[in-house]
C-alpha cells in the first residue's frame, strides 16, 4: 500500500474528492482545508492500494495537481485496517505483482544523476575490483560488485527504453557513457600508483588466477547470468523487494570486468583487456534486454489482470 499526500489548489480540490471516493482502491481518506500554504490549497491525505495506484496517480497529474499543487508518495510497510483489507479485496491483483510507474521512474531517475557521489563509487569500487582481480581474491570482487552504483543507470535506462522517456534514456545513457570511462582511468592510475609503491606487480595479472580468471573470459554462461540478473534486479525494483536487490548485485560482473580491463590497459595486456571489454558489453546488453522485456511482460500481464477483473 502506499500513503499520499496531495496538496490541492482550492478550484479543484473538490473534483480531487469526487475522484478519490469514487476509486475502490482508495481508502483511509483525510482532507484538512486549506492547511497548505505554500503551494496554497487543501491537504489531502489517503492510502492506495499498490494495483490501483498508477490509475490514481494518473487521474490527479491530469488535474494537474503535479504543476500547481503537490503529489508526495511513501510506502506503507504495516496496516491494520479493515477499510484498507476491503480495498485490496476490491481491486483485481496483488500488490506485490503491481507497478506503479510513477514510483519506479522516480527511483531509478535519481540514479541517472552523474554526480561527484556517482563516480566516486564507481571508481572505488573499480579500485576494490582491481585489487581483487590481482590478488585473485573472489571476496573482493563480490564486495565491488555490491559498492557498485551502476544498476541503477541500467534499471532507469529500461524503463525509459519502455515508457518511451527520451529524457530518461539520456540521462541514464549519459550516466554510464561517462561513468565507466571516468572510473576506469582512474582505477589506471590508482593501479600504477600502487605498482610505483611495491604493493603490485605485472607478474600478479599474468600469474594463473583460478577464482576470477572468469572475469575476462566471457561465454555463454555470462550472457545467461547478465539475463537473469537483469530480470531479478528489475523484479526486486518493481515489486519493492529491495533485499533482493543486493543477491543480484552480486551475481553480474560489470564493475569486476571494467576492473579488469582497466588492470591489463595499466600493464599493457591486450587481450584481457578486449576480453574484459567484451565481458562488460555481454552484461550490460543482457542487463538491459531482460529489464526491458521484464517490464513489457509485467504490463502485459497486469493490464490482462485488470480486464479480468
Amino acid at each position: 500500500m502506499l500513503h499520499v499526500r496531495a496538496i490541492a489548489p482550492a478550484p479543484v480540490s473538490a473534483r480531487v474528492l469526487e475522484l478519490l471516493k469514487a476509486d475502490d482502491a482508495v481508502t483511509h481518506v483525510v482532507v484538512l482545508p486549506g492547511a497548505a500554504l505554500s503551494p496554497p490549497g487543501d491537504l489531502i491525505e489517503f492510502d492506495v492500494v499498490r494495483e490501483g495506484a498508477s490509475a490514481v496517480l494518473d487521474q490527479l497529474r491530469g488535474l494537474g495537481l503535479d504543476r500547481d499543487g503537490a503529489i508526495v508518495m511513501e510506502r506503507v510497510d504495516t496496516t491494520m485496517s479493515a477499510a484498507a483489507d476491503r480495498a485490496e479485496k476490491r481491486v483485481p491483483g496483488l500488490g506485490v505483482d503491481a507497478v506503479v510507474w510513477h514510483e519506479i521512474e522516480h527511483q531509478t531517475g535519481e540514479e541517472t544523476a552523474l554526480s561527484a557521489s556517482f563516480l566516486a563509487f564507481m571508481t572505488v569500487a573499480m579500485i576494490i575490483a582491481a585489487v581483487g582481480v590481482l590478488l585473485d581474491q573472489p571476496i573482493l570482487i563480490v564486495g565491488s560488485m555490491v559498492v557498485g552504483p551502476e544498476f541503477g543507470p541500467l534499471a532507469a535506462l529500461c524503463v525509459g527504453l519502455v515508457q518511451r522517456k527520451a529524457q530518461l534514456v539520456r540521462r541514464s545513457a549519459l550516466a554510464l557513457g561517462a561513468g565507466f570511462p571516468i572510473g576506469m582511468l582512474l582505477t589506471v592510475a590508482a593501479v600504477w600508483l600502487l605498482t610505483a609503491a611495491g604493493l603490485v606487480d605485472k607478474s600478479m595479472l599474468l600469474d594463473d588466477r583460478p577464482l576470477t580468471d572468469f572475469i575476462w573470459r566471457p561465454d555463454a554462461l555470462s550472457w545467461v547470468i547478465g539475463f537473469l540478473g537483469g530480470v531479478a534486479g528489475i523484479l526486486s525494483l518493481t515489486s519493492a523487494k529491495a533485499g533482493t536487490l543486493v543477491g543480484v548485485l552480486i551475481s553480474v560482473t560489470t564493475i569486476p570486468a571494467a576492473a579488469n580491463a582497466a588492470v591489463a590497459l595499466a600493464y599493457g595486456v591486450r587481450e584481457e583487456a578486449l576480453g574484459s571489454a567484451l565481458q562488460l558489453l555481454i552484461n550490460a546488453a543482457a542487463i538491459v534486454l531482460a529489464g526491458v522485456l521484464t517490464l513489457l511482460v509485467q504490463q502485459a500481464v497486469w493490464k490482462k489482470a485488470q480486464r479480468r477483473g
